[in-house]
């Protein structure tokens, strides 16, 4: 057998079954790599081992008995630090938020986890109130890429994909509100799904409105879909929830790529700056779907640069969250989100709406254009993993990173479930990752195509040096 660390949860939980493993051993193994390996890492702003080997210790009597309460009974599964999580804090990386809580409620997801019986290893870091694509923040630090510990992870679910890449447990929850998920997947090779908005119950909802989904984080496709299954169950505080789905997405992931439409973009017909290698290793991926059966053509999605109506939108949220702290308050914020906030607070009510307006516009174009291709491909991200503490790798234009996420918040205003896939490395052995993306709904579609891609590239299957 391998070693603990490197088991995905679909082997852990097989393991539990035959009684060949023990969720306390798994538990002490996740812990004590996290001990001795994540302070050059910081992907855990919390963990609270003793009450991690109790859920361990109750998951393990039920394997016993025979009563295991899901496939993820006695699975570690981190939380990113934007999630409520009873009993622990949720500071989102903020200096403004008051560590003594109140923390009485689980949010939606971590619920479901607990009714599974899985075993919350800690809470995963995140930049302030998750409003960048990389992770370092004024309350938790820098955190650090496995892959190159001088790169960042991406974010700002960076500190869930960290702790994945780096075997420190097999599963994660993440939120992705403009490529959040997808992002740091892309970065340190790991596997990401935003899924369909409503799809996850979130709750409460997120100020940056619908454009922020919740979804799993994971090593293996396949374990994607477990976690999905348990995470997808349903809570009345989301009233954007969609009609919850009992199907179960693991046991749809063999479907044939052969005779399927793949609408395969180079740079959605408006990006500009794309790193090479980049470039180069997505239009691979596209002859592998073709090897597999699947009819790829370039197309170009309708729409164009959307760039000023996403920064509208996001800009505004956190004028709205942020935007009437008191001074003291405001102090504390990292200056880049203190200024976000200011000028988001300064965007005329009518220029909101009309964002808000031609967002439903470019949603449907993207529905009708889907209506001709099973899924779309791209690049996840436009260049590989770079220096920690940038926000940008390009020339700041006050923007942040928009520049070099041009292919991921266009489908969070869409709402469409979009995956992250690891799809090969840079000549420097950085990850690089394929965007998939599928119709609105259509998760399980976008979880099979994934796992044909995986089965046919075993890039995902490395592990950083060290880790």
């Amino acid at each position: 057998m391998r070693e603990l660390h490197e088991l995905s949860a679909a082997e852990l939980s097989d393991a539990y079954d035959a009684r060949t493993l023990s969720p306390v051993e798994v538990a002490q193994s996740c812990l004590s790599r996290i001990e001795a390996l994540d302070a050059g890492i910081n992907a855990f702003c919390h963990v609270d081992a003793e009450a991690s080997l109790r859920m361990a210790e109750e998951s393990e009597a039920r394997w016993m008995a025979g009563q295991a309460l899901s496939p993820l009974d006695g699975v570690p599964v981190a939380v990113k630090d934007l999630l409520l999580t009873k009993g622990w804090a949720t500071r989102r990386g903020s200096l403004t938020v008051d560590p003594k809580g109140p923390w009485h409620e689980d949010a939606p997801a971590v619920a479901r986890l607990r009714e599974a019986g899985a075993v919350l290893i800690g809470k995963t870091t995140t930049p302030e109130f998750g409003f960048k694509g990389t992770t370092d923040s004024p309350l938790t630090g820098v955190t650090r890429n496995p892959w190159d510990k001088t790169k960042t992870p991406g974010g700002s679910s960076g500190g869930s994909a960290a702790a994945l890449a780096a075997r420190f447990c097999p599963l994660a929850l993440g939120t992705d509100g403009g490529g959040s998920i997808r992002i740091p997947a892309s970065f340190t090779g790991t596997y990401g799904l935003k899924p369909s908005f409503g799809r996850v119950p979130a709750w409460p909802l997120s100020p940056f409105g619908t454009l922020a989904h919740v979804g799993p984080m994971s090593r293996t496709v396949r374990d994607a879909a477990l976690l999905l299954n348990v995470i997808a169950g349903p809570d009345a505080r989301d009233w954007h929830a969609i009609a919850y789905d009992e199907r179960d997405y693991a046991a749809d992931l063999v479907q044939p790529l052969k005779g399927k439409r793949i609408a395969y973009s180079k740079r959605l017909g408006h990006v500009t700056k794309i790193v090479s290698e980049v470039e180069a290793l997505v239009a691979e991926a596209a002859k592998r779907f073709e090897a597999m059966g699947a009819i790829v053509e370039e197309a170009d999605p309708p729409g164009g640069d959307i760039n000023k109506l996403f920064r509208t939108l996001w800009w505004a949220g956190a004028g709205f969250l942020l935007g009437d702290l008191p001074d003291e308050k405001k102090a504390q914020l990292e200056p880049a989100l203190a200024k976000m906030a200011e000028e988001g607070k300064t965007i005329p009510l009518k220029e909101y709406l009309s964002a808000t307006l031609a967002r439903g516009a470019y949603g449907a174009g993207l529905r009708g254009f889907m209506e001709t291709y099973d899924f779309l491909i791209t690049p996840s991200i436009a260049t590989p993993a770079f220096e920690v503490e940038k926000l940008t790798p390009l020339d700041d234009d006050g923007n942040a990173w928009l520049a070099w996420t041009p292919f991921s918040y266009p489908f969070n205003l869409t709402q469409q479930p979009a995956a992250s896939i690891n799809c090969g490395y840079t000549r420097d052995g950085l990850p690089v990752g394929l965007q998939i993306v599928g119709r609105m709904f259509d998760d399980a579609g976008v979880l099979a195509a994934s796992a044909a891609y995986e089965a046919a590239d075993s890039h995902h299957a490395k592990a950083p040096e060290g880790f």
